[in-house]
């Protein structure tokens, strides 16, 4: 980024100037526990922190691309808050942390573009729920991650736009191995280790802040996660306010936190967390909140002991074939199979009862209308009105509802007033890169009729909900009395996100980066990470974590990227 060099020039002469006895505390890996207890020790303060973060920025910046903005007053706000700590005054765990939000979620210290050229260097008229939440319990919003454009809404078949990528800022690259990837063909400069998901989970992998806040809509906190080794919790719906973030559809969207350790993603759950319902957003009713929003008292490392945890089998590991199809869909590969095998001897061996299989059934239908494989979400030109009949059309629905609504609440400084014109403004700017890989998914929501298509809506939200709720996660938790069910890597993300319930991404192996298209000779593809996902009952957040903290304490697999990445 062209800003990179000057950050790295306004920080170094700081850095190496420090006071004697200071700056000695280095983030590389750091905790949020560890952090503050260095803080509280005079070993370092929030500035400091700030300037070490920045400094990595400069660093690597250039190489990962991991941020769309920088905070201008990331400095001055640390500042005021190592002022308020000298005074007695801490807000909270996160008091003078460095954190970065993805790039969807309104703050107006820094512009909030989607990824989209329309947007850029817009700044909102207000901030998100959950960046007001973040800042009184004392984060620094470091940094605005880089995302796929407008959360990976704009472009499907039969041009899909590739992860991480957006008109703004172009590709971010995964740490793990941030290079392009070398085969001709698509040739247009991707990563060669995908990164996951429209949110990034880059900058928090390769220590650039201490943790991150990405948005999820079909497994966009957890694939990321996965991807970059990361602790990744996508709570259920409305346990985070959704006000001030750029929608694709109400009915699935929510933020997360991504951190390196499950403790951290468990400090920052609770931060986001509003004490009370927002009245901006509804859902935020349906969950209530643990005493104090301390999410940390959970982190039982014998909470395996006793629980019961599932293993499905069918589609998630083994392949299946679904009805109607000659074709067998799903699983994984010998190597994951592996990986998988151990995750699951070490819950065992710390007490956990294993059922497996378990499995879910509307995974296991005997009728294609029961089956939640076969019912995916309409996402592409293909899925166009009257070519839709066997996908749900929630999301083209919702992000046409949604974004004009989330438009009308920018008042006159919205860029665009409506869905329409940002693809008139797309297709006048095509020249200008704004719509690389062209617009599918925007075109088929905007088709939207949403009066007379209200009817279908209701009806696919509720097969949504049969098979992903009741012959889902309901289902499978209810007919083998289980704590939560275990997927491998991110598949889980899916069914949990239709179902709007909770699933948390735990760091566990790696596997091979081995594409069906081979890479060239000679070319040496650095392994891809590959966790665990644990999924639960709506609501189950105390208890996912929970597990989650005691499969990573007796684990501990999370290594940090190269460290000149």
């Amino acid at each position: 980024m062209k800003w990179a060099a000057t950050v790295l020039a306004l920080v170094v002469c700081v850095f190496v100037l420090l006071p004697h006895g200071q700056g000695r505390f280095d983030v590389v890996e750091a905790t949020i526990p560890a952090m503050q207890a260095a803080m509280a020790a005079g070993q370092i303060t929030s500035r400091q922190l700030v300037e070490q973060y920045l400094m990595r920025i400069g660093l690597y910046e250039d190489r990962l691309n991991a941020a769309l903005a920088v905070n201008p007053a990331a400095l001055r706000e640390a500042d005021a808050l190592d002022r308020e700590r000298a005074q007695g005054k801490l807000r909270g765990p996160l008091h003078g942390i460095p954190v970065a939000l993805k790039d969807n979620i309104h703050t107006t210290s820094m512009p909030t573009t989607g990824g989209a050229l329309a947007f850029a260097g817009y700044v909102p008229p207000y901030e998100a729920t959950l960046t007001r939440n973040l800042t009184a319990a004392g984060a620094i919003i470091i940094a605005k991650t880089g995302l796929t454009e407008l959360a990976n809404w704009v472009a499907g078949n039969p041009n899909p736009m590739p992860g991480n990528y957006n008109a703004v800022g172009g590709f971010g690259f995964n740490p793990y191995d941030p290079r392009p990837d070398p085969r001709p063909a698509p040739g247009d400069g991707r990563p060669v280790l995908q990164t996951g998901g429209s949110s990034s989970g880059i900058g928090t992998a390769a220590n650039l802040w201490a943790a991150s806040v990405g948005t999820d809509t079909g497994g966009s906190v957890i694939s990321p996660s996965n991807a970059n080794m990361l602790a990744g919790i996508r709570p259920t719906i409305g346990r985070i306010s959704r006000h001030g973030v750029i929608p694709i559809t109400a009915d699935h969207d929510t933020a997360g936190p991504m951190a390196r350790t499950v403790t951290d993603a468990a400090i920052m759950l609770g931060a986001m967390e509003g004490a009370m319902p927002d009245p901006n957003d509804a859902a935020t009713r349906t969950c209530t909140p643990p005493p104090g929003r301390d999410y940390t008292a959970f982190l039982n490392a014998g909470s395996l002991k006793g629980a019961r945890i599932g293993v499905p089998r069918a589609f998630y590991i083994d392949r299946v074939t679904l009805p109607g199809e000659s074709t067998p869909r799903g699983g994984i590969n010998p190597e994951q199979a592996r990986v998988m095998a151990d995750a699951i001897a070490v819950m065992k061996q710390h007490g956990a009862v294993i059922v497996d299989p378990a499995e879910i059934p509307s995974v296991v239908a005997k009728e294609a209308d029961d089956s939640f494989p076969l019912f995916d979400f309409c996402a592409g030109a293909e899925h166009g009105k009257g070519k839709d009949a066997n996908c749900s059309i929630n999301f083209k629905y919702g992000m046409k509802r949604d974004f004009n609504a989330w438009l009308a609440s920018l008042g006159s400084t919205a860029p665009v007033k409506t869905l329409t014109e940002l693809r008139q403004w797309n297709l006048a700017h095509a020249q200008a890169n704004a719509i690389r890989y062209q617009q599918s998914r925007l075109d088929i929501s905007d088709e939207m009729n949403l009066v007379a298509d209200k009817a279908r809506l209701e009806a696919d939200d509720a097969k949504d909900r049969r098979l992903s709720r009741d012959q889902g996660i309901d289902g499978v938790l209810k007919a083998y009395n289980l704590d939560a069910f275990i997927t491998p890597g991110s598949s889980g993300a899916r069914i949990a996100a239709t179902a709007g319930y909770p699933i948390i991404a735990v760091p566990f192996g790696t596997v091979a980066n081995a594409p069906a298209q081979p890479f060239p000779d000679g070319f040496n593809a650095r392994p891809a990470p590959f966790g665990v996902g644990f999924v639960g009952a709506q609501c189950s957040e105390p208890k996912l974590i929970a597990l989650a903290y005691a499969f990573e304490q007796a684990t501990r697999k999370r290594v940090p990227p190269p460290s000149a990445p």
